[in-house]
């Protein structure tokens, strides 16, 4: 098979870019006590960087009273000014505000330091004292040998990092001596998480934050946090283990990348957010500085408090031990550090400079290739033109063309990417089964962005790019310096999904003909099927594959493949959830539609295609016949398109067999692309459908061209402002995208559902007022597809007072509303009827044992299990009072996955080398201890313990017992391949 690729591409050549030029500090011999190694790093580099005196020995012996912390908090913020006198005068006025700050007996927890980061007396591990606070060191400890923060150098990043966590918001030089933390330097990660915990950690933050996993060295991604709060202090939090790396984490190193949440309650703390940007964060003795944001939209925010993620990356070091070690961005500014992934100086304005630069957060996957010996091609783009065959223009002045985001990759390159590219995005680069096939694929770099189809003609190691792929120029100036070169992967065409309608497109398809009760039958059966998957194998079976992903790793699935009757009352209670989760999502308009693909798009490479038709390729290769084609999240009334697939057999000659992909022609005034929600072919989905039903009744209307375009703003070009200009301009801008209370997009999105919620309700009977609707409607898609622009364009997007929906139809959940009768509105009724005339509270349902797990246990297991059971209970009850989604869901599967391990001495049962007897016994004493509580506290809910931790032991031993099960060994199937068959 084939699919189309999308991809980045990053190259420059391989010298090594010089770094700045420093002046030596003058070579005096130095007066005073000798301070510690990191500070006199510090005061070295300041005289070099800013052409200072050494300093005298009574300024060296206040910075030796101060101690090694305190001083580096001195010193970091001097580095970040311009020092006008002398070095010794400002460290005395600095010296000044620390005193009159100590004097109010009201000591900043913080001070910005790596160790500032709740309280308590102190446990410990072995070696330290069981029963009273570690000693704590005096604060003024210059002598190396005694420095805490040097001995965490001597740690690997993730211990140190972990220790800087769970020490809270305390001093670390008070709880932990530099013997405290060499004596665990040597153990295994598990081990020396439980001797942190112990010793600092139980005392110091909360329960819920503590960091369990049992696979710490599976190569995972490990991410770091900081939590900045509003007084402009921080904390730290994890290392957490994630299955997924961006470029950034690839190219540096999981450990010199730090993801930063600043507060998001009020911007009152922007001055302090403002000072965290100038002076960077330091952990331990490592420096890091602000280097990169992007806004995950929507899907983020369901994620976090904020879809706003900030990332600081590390600079410098003032650790002697990592001062040997070479490390690329040493001794470079920001902007030089941002060059060596991209040029992106050179973009044309600030609002691209972050869209543009924020590429290198994509997670993708690494193509392993040779970029050496790949040869890259410019090809012209394919301008539209008009029939006097004149080049057609935008409304400002550009030309439009039908080939933007297209190019090639030869076959042998293609044969690279990975076959099951949803499961590769979750592992190691490499480590994957390929395509035996060629494929196509989107792929980018953070220079170059755009899907390339696979091409059979007799290239090798070649990529063929189109000016419209480059999203950053390369600047002449840095044409022989250091990059990190990459051909990434983002995604591929792959085999189309089930299919589901949307509610805009569900208004839209109405509003251009298509009838309510073609809707409503499909919503009927889906509610049978849903009424049916409590009694009936099969549309039970069917609903738990479907939302196998929100059910424990497809726990009903698996419960029911196993035998386990549908009248078992824990999964009589999850069917229940499935077919409510599965309901509210067709209450929101989500209907599946039959005959209806989702397919990546691309153009004609043969130049055959007239305007009016695309070639589509699926399963069993290229389709004929009508066809509706639509790309999200188009509005307009002309955005659904009726076009004609037809075959091409030259298509063959270049794609080869590739699959699943639709090519639009390059011919015609407009690229269909752009006539569709302004889009393009650098990865975009289409919405492609030969349902006869839809076909049939579905009309057509103009399709869209911009009638009310916002003006750009004003901007200076990224290369016109001074390095320290620039970065305080990104944060800024940072700080306009965290607090940002205005939602242009939203608000047009909204007024135009309830626009079009009045019209579909009106009808064809009242033309003059739907005529009179239409304007404000055309003004808000305009408005829309610009906030669509806005980050990259830089365009301040307003949506006027008149053009504001007043009321809202009641399925927006908005307080000023009105009932509609619309089709958007019966579906929601519908539903909602449903939904409440078959509600099963978990509470209603009586507890009952499976027969064959009903048995005798003996009495030890049974102690052992109950207690671990409310241990958990306690665990995970903190763990989902957590405010943040993501870090719930973390802190959640850490719960879980902590009994596991206590359960098969492993992370899952398969993976288990214990007695599999003792691990059936004690699966068995976990399933009566839980079920009998659940009876007791009559809610089945809480029998979820039982079949999280201990399923997949209970599905063999229910399969091993089951007297009508024949089968000695039970085969294995793929989720992936019962849902293909499913749906």
């Amino acid at each position: 098979m084939l699919p189309l690729h999308n991809l980045h591409f990053t190259g420059e050549t391989e010298e090594q870019k010089p770094t700045m030029s420093t002046s030596p500090c003058p070579s005096s011999p130095l007066t005073g006590p000798a301070l510690p190694a990191s500070v006199e790093k510090m005061i070295q580099r300041i005289c070099e960087e800013q052409r200072q005196e050494p300093l005298d020995a009574a300024v060296r012996g206040q910075l030796d009273q101060l101690g090694e912390e305190a001083s580096l908090d001195i010193l970091r913020r001097i580095s970040t000014q311009t020092i006008r006198k002398s070095f010794n005068g400002y460290i005395r006025v600095c010296l000044g505000k620390e005193a009159r700050t100590q004097g109010t007996g009201n000591l900043s927890p913080s001070k910005r330091s790596a160790a500032s980061i709740s309280p308590s007396p102190v446990g410990s591990p072995d070696g330290f004292s069981p029963h009273s606070p570690i000693a704590k060191r005096t604060l003024f400890s210059p002598s190396r040998e005694n420095s805490p923060l040097l001995a965490l150098c001597d740690l690997e990043f993730r211990k140190a990092f972990l220790i800087l966590n769970y020490t809270g918001r305390k001093k670390l030089e008070e709880h932990m001596k530099v013997d405290d933390i060499m004596m665990l330097k040597d153990l295994p990660m598990r081990d020396f998480e439980t001797k942190v915990w112990d010793a600092v950690g139980k005392d110091f933050i909360n329960k819920e934050d503590r960091i369990q996993y049992l696979d710490w060295d599976s190569g995972k991604t490990h991410l770091y946090h900081c939590h900045v709060h509003q007084d402009g202090t921080y904390v730290f939090k994890g290392p957490f283990l994630g299955n997924k790396r961006t470029h950034l984490q690839r190219e540096l190193g999981d450990d010199n990348v730090l993801i930063v949440k600043f507060p998001v309650e009020a911007s009152d703390s922007s001055n302090k957010m403002v000072r965290i940007a100038e002076e960077g964060i330091l952990i331990g003795l490592r420096h890091y500085r602000f280097f990169v944001f992007k806004d995950g939209g929507k899907e983020e925010k369901k994620k976090s408090q904020t879809s706003v993620k900030c990332f600081f990356v590390r600079f410098e070091s003032l650790a002697p031990c990592e001062e040997r070690e070479q490390y690329i961005l040493a001794n470079k500014l920001v902007c030089e550090a941002r060059s060596l992934f991209m040029h992106v100086n050179m973009v044309s304005t600030m609002a691209k400079y972050m869209a543009r630069f924020s590429l290198i957060l994509s997670t993708t996957i690494k193509l392993q290739v040779d970029l050496a010996s790949v040869t890259i091609e410019r090809i012209e783009d394919i301008p539209c033109r008009d029939k006097n065959n004149c080049i057609v223009r935008d409304e400002e002045g550009e030309p439009l063309i039908h080939t933007d985001g297209t190019g090639f990759i030869s076959e042998d390159l293609a044969l690279k990417t990975p076959k099951d590219f949803s499961r590769a995005k979750y592992i190691n680069d490499g480590n994957f089964q390929r395509f035996l096939d060629p494929v196509n694929c989107e792929e980018k770099s953070p220079e170059l962005k755009g899907s390339e189809a696979h091409t059979k003609e007799p290239l090798r190691n070649t990529i063929l790019i189109r000016p419209s792929m480059i999203k950053v120029e390369t600047d002449s100036r840095l044409i022989n310096a250091q990059s990190f070169n990459s051909l990434e992967i983002v995604k591929i065409s792959q085999k189309p999904k089930r299919t589901f309608l949307s509610k805009n497109l569900i208004a839209l398809l109405s509003y251009g003909g298509v009838p309510k009760e073609c809707f409503l039958k499909i919503l009927e059966e889906e509610l049978e099927h849903s009424r049916s998957a409590y009694c009936k194998k099969l549309a039970a079976l069917r609903a738990a594959l479907n939302h196998g992903e929100i059910d424990d790793d497809f726990t009903v699935a698996r419960m029911i493949l196993s035998g386990v009757p549908l009248n078992e009352p824990y999964l009589q209670h999850r069917l229940s959830f499935l077919a409510k989760e599965e309901r509210k999502a067709l209450k929101g308009g989500r209907l599946p539609i039959r005959e209806s693909f989702y397919l990546m798009g691309t153009t004609d490479p043969t130049g055959i295609l007239e305007s009016h038709e695309v070639c589509v390729i699926l399963d069993n290769g290229q389709i004929s016949g009508d066809l509706l084609v639509y790309r999200n999240p188009g509005l307009h009334f002309g955005d659904i398109h009726r076009l004609k697939a037809v075959y091409v057999k030259g298509l063959e000659e270049i794609v080869g067999n590739a699959k699943y992909a639709i090519f639009f022609s390059t011919k015609g005034e407009r690229s269909v692309a752009n006539e569709m929600a302004n889009g393009d072919f650098d990865g975009d989905m289409y919405w492609v459908s030969r349902n006869p039903e839809l076909l049939d009744s579905f009309k057509v209307g103009k399709p869209w061209r911009r009638m009310h375009s916002t003006p750009s703003v004003p901007s200076k070009k990224p290369n016109e402002l001074s390095e320290k200009e620039l970065e305080h301009e990104l944060f800024q801008l940072f700080k306009k995208t965290l607090f940002q209370r205005s939602n242009p997009m939203g608000v047009a999105a909204d007024s135009w559902t309830a626009f079009m919620d009045r019209l579909l309700i009106l009808g064809d009977g009242c033309a003059d007022e739907t005529d009179r609707m239409k304007g404000p409607m055309h003004q808000l898609v305009d408005k829309y597809y610009d906030a669509l622009d806005a980050p990259k364009s830089g365009k301040k997007v307003v949506i006027p007072d008149e053009l504001k929906a007043e009321k809202f139809p009641h399925y927006m959940g908005r307080a000023n509303s009105y009932h509609s009768t619309s089709i958007l509105g019966l579906i929601y009724d519908t539903v909602e009827k449903s939904l409440q005339s078959e509600d099963l509270p978990a509470k209603d349902v009586k507890v009952s044992k499976l027969p064959y797990f009903d048995v005798e246990i003996p009495k030890d297991g049974w102690i052992l299990w109950g207690k671990r059971y409310a241990e958990y209970r306690t665990e995970m009850s903190a763990a989902m009072d957590l405010k943040d989604k993501e870090a719930r869901n973390a802190a959640a599967d850490a719960v879980t996955n902590n009994y596991k391990q206590l359960l098969y001495h492993a992370p899952e049962f398969e993976e288990s080398k214990r007695d599999v007897e003792e691990i059936y016994r004690d699966a068995l004493a976990i399933y009566n201890v839980v079920y009998e509580h659940a009876e007791r506290v009559r809610d089945i809910g809480k029998c979820g313990f039982a079949w999280k931790v201990a399923g997949p032991a209970l599905f063999k031993l229910f399969l091993k017992n089951a007297e009508t099960e024949k089968v000695k060994n039970p085969f294995l199937c793929s989720p992936t391949v019962l849902q293909d068959l499913f749906n």
